[in-house]
């Protein structure tokens, strides 16, 4: 997860997430959650609950530097997500389905997710962005690892 100082040089601290949290309802929230991955759970069950209720406060919707967006329940294959100012980068998850992929000889059906991240050049590097992404799919395929906090 990037954090950014007030000259835009990035801080790269891996044991905390900021991020936001978008609960499905016609209002649309938007909730801020700092923690450990091991806490992400805990945290975030409790923000969508109140979003869904709709007691978060203000402060609660602030501050975001991240967003994960799950386009994928509700059928996206694929898309652009756009970032929400003024966060910095914004994951789009979309639907898991079967595709035909090559093993070895073999065309087979594997189940697919397309992810996009788009993110602020002038704040993130390049290389950062893909060595992120390339551990959000590794943790994807693995969640082991993100259970185990490996």
């Amino acid at each position: 997860v990037f954090f950014f100082n007030d000259t835009a040089t990035t801080e790269i601290y891996t044991e905390q997430i900021v991020g936001s949290v978008r609960c499905v309802q016609e209002t649309g929230i938007n909730a801020e959650y700092m923690g450990s991955f091991s806490d992400v759970e805990t945290g975030l069950e409790l923000l969508a609950k109140k979003g869904k209720d709709g007691t978060i406060t203000a402060e609660e919707m602030a501050g975001g530097t991240f967003t994960i967006s799950n386009g994928g329940i509700f059928g996206s294959l694929l898309g652009t997500p756009i970032i929400n100012v003024p966060q910095s980068a914004i994951l789009g998850m979309h639907a898991i389905v079967n595709r035909p992929v090559v093993v070895g000889d073999n065309i087979v059906a594997r189940p697919m997710m397309y992810l996009a991240l788009t993110y602020d050049h002038r704040l993130i590097d390049g290389r950062e962005a893909v060595t992120f992404l390339k551990r959000i799919k590794s943790e994807i395929e693995d969640p082991r690892r993100l259970l185990l906090d490996l």
